[in-house]
């Protein structure tokens, strides 16, 4: 009897060790003009989980990566295929907004917790929260109050605004007109995935602005750069932006960026252990600048990290796991991190600039802080506490 029971418990504990592991939906663009930034979303969180030996929190892991082609319905189809096929845990990554509204009601609405790295439409940060939805990024207007504030800083009184026509991109205006003082001589909101900016740029000599705020992330900020560059106009102009001249876009713009001014959420020399630490490890496996993207996702790896560890690896009871997600009890490359009650980050912004390092090489780095622990303008409308 005794050997009975004792290969019984042998059993139950080997059966314990060898526990299904945690499911993990990673889901973002990895083909066409934004490919870049999934690309970087990707890497960064899986620099997490190789640095913890391919788990996260002590937990084993198991991660379905997928390409949403910064499409809407695509995004669509492969979140209803993790829930109803591949039973995931968690969804991670969204780069675009787009297929973050498109996703979002989706997976939340299934229970499932949503760890956004990226994206942050404002829909979902007000009345639309969840408590199934986490972001390490931030609201998008939030994103551009900064910048709008950046603006004031630097003097400016008379600015041409531009962005793409998606979510993302009205929100950015939105954003920074709510804190921007001066006046907007115009503004523009052009098509998606755009390459040709000519029309925009003679509009914008026509108007004949102090300065130029633009947010067009991955190729579109490229292509736009290089053309405002190439019409003699960054030195007359100046250009300040958000999400356009970033980690993603400078490797393909190099000394084209030189003089460009942006506000960010990140900065690869921000002077902090958890970032010193995370930038080394980047550039050795990667060979390249740590993008806000990749920080980001980073930090959600870490977050998930910190939530599996205090629950042992349980993500089925969904109460104590969203209290340990909540808790985001880990060190933020970005330095100071907590959630706000609608579960956008409360953290920093700063003034990054395009400048030559020691070798000549165009560099992002960091002029000071903008915002200091800044909290979006739309928590008060989410109905969570």
């Amino acid at each position: 009897m005794r050997i009975a029971k004792c290969l019984f418990l042998a059993a139950v504990l080997c059966g314990s060790a060898h526990a299904a592991p945690v499911k993990i939906g990673f889901l973002s663009t990895f083909s066409g003009p934004g490919a870049t930034l999934g690309i970087d979303q990707y890497d960064g969180f899986m620099l997490a989980v190789e640095q913890e030996g391919g788990r996260l929190g002590g937990t084993e892991i198991s991660i379905i990566k997928e390409d949403d082609e910064m499409k809407p319905d695509k995004g669509v189809q492969i979140a209803r295929q993790f829930l109803a096929r591949d039973h995931v845990d968690i969804v991670t990554g969204v780069v675009f907004s787009n297929v973050m509204m498109a996703v979002h009601r989706p997976i939340t609405s299934a229970k499932t917790f949503l760890i956004g790295s990226n994206a942050g439409p404002t829909p979902i940060t007000g009345k639309g929260c969840s408590p199934y939805f986490f972001s390490t990024s931030w609201n998008n207007d939030q994103l551009h109050e900064a910048a709008g504030e950046l603006m004031n800083r630097m003097g400016f009184k008379r600015v041409f605004l531009l962005a793409p026509n998606y979510q993302a991109g009205k929100d950015a205006l939105e954003g920074f007109k709510r804190t921007f003082k001066g006046e907007i001589v115009d503004e523009t909101l052009s098509q998606l995935n755009q390459t040709d900016y000519s029309v925009e740029i003679s509009t914008i000599m026509a108007k004949a602005p102090e300065a130029i705020y633009t947010f067009y992330p991955g190729g579109m900020g490229v292509n736009f750069t290089k053309q405002y560059q190439q019409a003699g106009l960054m030195s007359k102009i100046p250009m300040v932006s958000t999400s356009t001249i970033d980690g993603s876009t400078l490797p393909a713009l190099k000394n084209a960026a030189l003089g460009a001014i942006t506000s960010s959420p990140y900065a690869p020399d921000l002077d902090n252990a958890a970032n010193q630490e995370f930038a080394k490890a980047f550039r050795d496996k990667y060979g390249r600048e740590p993008s806000l993207y990749a920080a980001q996702s980073y930090d959600a790896a870490r977050l998930i990290a910190s939530a599996l560890k205090q629950t042992h690896g349980n993500v089925q009871d969904k109460e104590k796991f969203r209290a340990a997600l909540k808790a985001a009890d880990f060190k933020s490359v970005r330095g100071y991190f907590a959630f706000n009650t609608n579960q956008f980050p409360i953290s920093s912004f700063y003034r990054v600039d395009v400048v030559k390092d020691a070798q000549g090489r165009a560099v992002l780095s960091n002029k000071g802080v903008i915002f200091e622990k800044s909290r979006d303008s739309y928590a008060a409308s989410c109905p969570m506490s």
